[in-house]
């Protein structure tokens, strides 16, 4: 009878947790048993490994092995398990030396002739051995980049069952030089190759501002306006002008993207604002996340620490819309489900875009009633309007409107450069607080730290006393207003600073 122990990570939502990989090679009848809470893509895994020990040119033990996957009480999900239950058996079998496995951790699918192949999840997983102070890692080759994002992790690539076990009998497990970063020659690349600009939005004026603001505060936006106009234009230009991801935001975005099997190629880090644009079929499982299986981050989490952009609003399903309240306040998503709890990530800066009817048309070209058109924009309810920010409608633009625009459109270098400015003011003025953006400071503390002078509040309590605005849009308003100061280098909002907010939230302005 021989026992040896190798480990392994299993994810739930975005979260990794340690798993000991025990194989128990004892008397009985010739097979493989798994325990642990092992899913159906597991229980295959025993052919799986068998073929990829024996094609490998390793001696199959012709006894009974336990596999034990410990905590038993965790679900494990996948086939990332596959190398460390095969490497822990040949380490039972006396192939290779238990001691060298023992703290290791091994993170690859194996093929049926023994070749490794990647898996979706391994940043976070190799984050979270290594908080727990566990260095030594065994990736694919293909996840090796992925996995060396880590900051003292020692990582091995390797390409196959039979190389490792060579690498292993030979004590050469060290792990390899790592290449040079490719995160910022593919950053260089996609400059190079040339990205979306501001000022090839030509005509909207009011609306570039207002996409300025929003970047500036993280604060969400409603684009009103006929087909044409731009919505869709400045909603992907949005991005190009806020700050890029810092070291932490980067690590945390690119580790949802590799749970959701989405980083980009040329470079896994992923250091600018992301941004997703789900199509109005989507279900609600595919814009907040989940599954049936295995719980997989959705639209409203790919587009964490970025914007998510709802195209043709109204013809989102109600229920999908209204379920984007929730993450709208509190910035992550909790999925329960029988098995398990997962907390996704989702702080997004939300971008809305609508028609004003059915048909598309505004003015005399609409030929919809107007109970079509209530029915329509009705689509989009009180509660998730009021967590809006601004909200801007664009008008057709002549021939020359574009042409006098050309002189005064910015480009997004140009608006960046305020942006990051505004963003900077901010989190100097957030600094001994957990925020760093305007739209992120609760209203009480928005009151309480940062009053504005008297005389600014002047348009808000009309509003409120004529009905015009609620307390949770007082609050935004407020925080729009502070935004507005910023990017105008004033230390306080002025009663221009909070009218022209409270103008921009009712979507007055034009």
């Amino acid at each position: 009878m021989a026992l040896a122990r190798t480990r392994s990570v299993a994810l739930l939502g975005v979260e990794g947790y340690g798993i000991d990989v025990e194989a128990h090679i004892g008397r009985g009848k010739s097979g493989l048993t798994l325990v642990g809470l092992p899913d159906a893509a597991l229980r295959e895994a025993r052919d799986r490994i068998r073929a990829a020990v024996v094609n490998s040119g390793e001696y199959w033990p012709d006894n009974h092995i336990t596999v034990s996957l410990s905590p038993a009480s965790l679900p494990k999900r996948g086939s990332g398990f596959d190398l460390s239950i095969a490497v822990a058996i040949l380490a039972a079998s006396g192939v290779i030396p238990a001691d060298e496995v023992r703290e290791t951790a091994f993170l690859a699918e194996l093929s049926l002739d023994g070749r490794t192949r990647p898996i979706h999840g391994v940043l976070p997983m190799v984050l979270a051995e290594a908080v727990r102070g566990r260095r030594s890692f065994v990736v694919a080759r293909a996840n090796a980049e992925e996995a060396r994002l880590v900051s003292g992790a020692e990582v091995v690539a390797v390409g196959s069952l039979a190389e490792l076990v060579s690498r292993l009998r030979n004590g050469t497990a060290a792990p390899e030089p790592a290449p040079e970063p490719a995160a910022a020659a593919a950053d260089d690349r996609e400059d190079a190759e040339g990205r979306p600009d501001l000022a090839d939005v030509l005509g909207q004026p009011v609306a570039r501002r207002a996409v300025e603001i929003a970047a500036a505060g993280g604060h969400n936006l409603f684009l009103l306006g006929p087909p044409g106009t731009g919505k869709s234009l400045l909603a992907e230009r949005l991005p190009t002008i806020m700050p890029r991801l810092d070291t932490d935001e980067a690590i945390e975005v690119t580790a949802i993207h590799s749970v959701a099997g989405a980083l980009p190629c040329g470079g896994p880090l992923i250091t600018r604002p992301p941004f997703c644009a789900p199509h109005h079929t989507a279900t609600r499982t595919a814009i907040i996340g989940g599954g049936s299986g295995v719980l997989r981050p959705g639209a409203v989490s790919l587009a964490h620490r970025g914007v998510l952009f709802l195209d043709e609003a109204p013809e989102f399903a109600r229920g999908v819309l209204d379920c984007l309240r929730q993450p709208l306040e509190s910035g992550e998503v909790v999925v329960a489900r029988a098995a398990a709890t997962a907390r996704f990530p989702a702080r997004f800066l939300l971008v809305m875009a609508a028609n004003p009817c059915p048909c598309g048309q505004s003015g005399a070209k609409c030929v919809c009633p107007s109970a079509a058109r209530r029915r329509y924009l009705g689509r989009l309810s009180g509660p998730l309007l009021d967590r809006i920010d601004l909200k801007v409608e664009l008008q057709p633009v002549s021939r020359a409107e574009l042409l006098a625009d050309r002189a005064f459109a910015e480009s997004s270098a140009t608006v960046a450069a305020r942006v990051a400015q505004a963003r900077e003011r901010a989190a100097h003025r957030l600094k001994d607080t957990p925020w760093s953006c305007n739209a992120a400071v609760p209203g009480a503390e928005l009151r309480r730290r940062f009053p504005p002078p008297p005389e600014a509040l002047r348009v808000l309590g009309e509003a409120m006393d004529r009905g015009l605005l609620s307390a949770r849009g007082a609050d935004r308003v407020l925080r729009l207003a502070w935004t507005v100061a910023d990017l105008g280098g004033r230390d306080a909002p002025t009663p221009d600073d909070v009218g022209h907010a409270f103008a921009l939230w009712t979507g007055a302005v034009r």
